[in-house]
């Protein structure tokens, strides 16, 4: 499969005009969302594109960019030129943008609006496979896709100087970091990658580096205040048959690089995130593969949002590429895959998101924890906190001289079994309402405790009392409550009293 040799030239001035022709129609997420109305767009969501083209009838110039961009459909010259007026359908032709085809014009590139809480971008990048109608070349540009969107939830948006995009991909990670970084920098081993971003900056009318070369060795001996990452985390036999996804690295070799190597590139209490995949095999436990992957001095959390059976995680990346599964490429390629599997015992594979933090001359934190279940939250701010909570517990002590209070967004759920003598309660949990809905078993000892919890009392006191009324030895009882209240206040579920 080879790449494509003639990449888009999406110049200044066509971006300028692009951008006038965008505003003036008002293609932008709000807008495209009140033309097509709130099912329509949902429906498109969900991959049903009449709904959207129906409503589109309706909405004129943005129509017509809509069905364009949106639906891959073709529209005819004089539409196509009164949508993109003042930039003309020849010169969106030349600079890669359209297609003239039997009938006008086609999309040649996906020009899509990509909106936060702030306002509304425009992200370039290739055409998907369903539009195009064929598997997709080995340089294709992904667009803004589940993953990119998990990242860019999971990512933290405190104020820094300097961030780095690792493997920019369409840009959008780097678009959202110029909300919070002050300086940019964007990397990709791909030129056409790096040419689309470019033009996802500039009709956006965004700063912002771009590098080309292979994982970090376009910024060797940088070192930035927060790095980014949505690598080619695909695992399997090392090959490439798609550069937005395979690194030519065999197994999760690709995760283990850029965990091992990003924190060499921060600052000191600098910040990586990333989204990884990691082997689950029959000889080790995950949270002990990932471990071996950190540097010293590297504080780091990884959290686990879901497990693939091999099979279906073959299936699933096959047609994410327009490959069906039952052709005869598609059986070789399995068959391939699937045999890579079993020769290096894989019974699953991990996936979820990686933050780290260079923590030089301080003992490490490192967390390995499961968290499948749905949240609405965005992560980003619990990550931000997690860091911050698990600074504040290095630097405490012994915790027994700590007021600690239970936010009032925590509750206590009892589970109740009927027994001879009534009900029993069986099971105590924990629940954190908001974030990403933390849950803790406690037994009856440590919920008494939490109940005292309400910032009048250290917890050395607490304890005494707990032991006095239960007729247990303190010390004993401390030994044993320690490692649970740092757990929950590594979570968010118990905090110091006045933070």
């Amino acid at each position: 499969m080879s790449t494509r040799s003639v990449l888009p030239d999406l110049s200044d001035d066509v971006c300028a005009r692009l951008r006038e022709a965008f505003r003036r129609t008002s293609y932008d997420a709000d807008g495209v969302v009140d033309a097509l109305g709130g099912a329509a767009h949902a429906a498109l969501g969900r991959g049903e594109p009449e709904p959207a083209d129906r409503a589109s009838r309706d909405a004129g110039d943005l129509g017509t960019l809509i069905r364009l961009f949106l639906l891959g459909g073709t529209e005819p010259e004089t539409a196509a030129k009164a949508a993109f007026a003042p930039l003309t359908p020849e010169d969106a032709v030349a600079a890669g943008l359209l297609d003239a085809v039997a009938g006008g014009y086609r999309a040649a590139l996906d020009v899509r609006p990509h909106g936060d809480e702030e306002g509304s971008w425009w992200v370039v990048s290739d055409l998907d496979a369903d539009v195009l109608g064929a598997t997709v070349p080995e340089d294709h540009v992904l667009g803004v896709g589940h993953a990119s969107l998990s990242l860019i939830r999971a990512t933290t948006r405190r104020p820094v100087g300097t961030l780095l995009d690792l493997g920019t991909g369409n840009g959008v990670q780097a678009l959202h970091a110029t909300r919070h970084a002050r300086r940019v920098t964007a990397t990709d081993v791909s030129a056409r990658a790096l040419a689309l971003a470019a033009a996802t900056f500039r009709v956006n009318e965004l700063d912002v580096e771009l590098v080309r070369g292979e994982w970090f060795a376009p910024v060797a001996r940088r070192k930035f205040d927060q790095v980014v990452c949505n690598p080619p985390f695909v695992v399997g036999p090392a090959r490439v048959d798609y550069t937005y996804r395979d690194s030519g690295l065999a197994g999760d070799d690709a995760s283990a690089l850029v965990i091992r190597q990003l924190p060499g590139f921060l600052n000191d209490d600098g910040v990586g995130q990333l989204l990884a995949s990691w082997l689950h095999t029959g000889t080790e436990d995950w949270a002990d593969r990932v471990s071996r992957w950190l540097p010293a001095e590297t504080d780091a959390w990884f959290v686990q949002r879901d497990v693939a059976d091999p099979a279906l995680y073959v299936g699933t990346w096959l047609r994410d590429a327009g490959i069906d599964p039952r052709s005869p490429e598609g059986r070789v390629k399995a068959a391939a895959w699937l045999d890579w599997f079993a020769a290096n015992d894989v019974r699953g594979i991990g996936f979820g998101f990686v933050t780290l933090r260079r923590a030089a001359g301080r003992t490490p934190t490192v967390v390995c924890e499961d968290l499948r279940q749905a949240y609405d939250d965005p992560l980003g701010p619990e990550a931000a906190g997690w860091l911050d909570r698990v600074e504040w517990l290095r630097n405490s002590g012994s915790l027994l001289d700590v007021r600690f209070v239970v936010p009032d967004t925590v509750l206590l759920e009892s589970v109740e079994e009927p027994g001879d003598e009534g009900w029993t309660t069986s099971i105590r949990r924990l629940h954190r309402t908001d974030g990403p809905g933390w849950q803790h078993e406690v037994d009856d000892l440590a919920a008494r405790l939490l109940a005292g919890c309400r910032g009048a009392l250290p917890l050395e006191d607490l304890i005494e009392l707990l032991a006095a009324a239960q007729g247990r030895e303190a010390d004993e009882l401390a030994a044993a409550a320690l490692p649970v209240v740092r757990e929950l206040v590594r979570h968010g579920m118990l905090v110091p009293a006045g933070r």
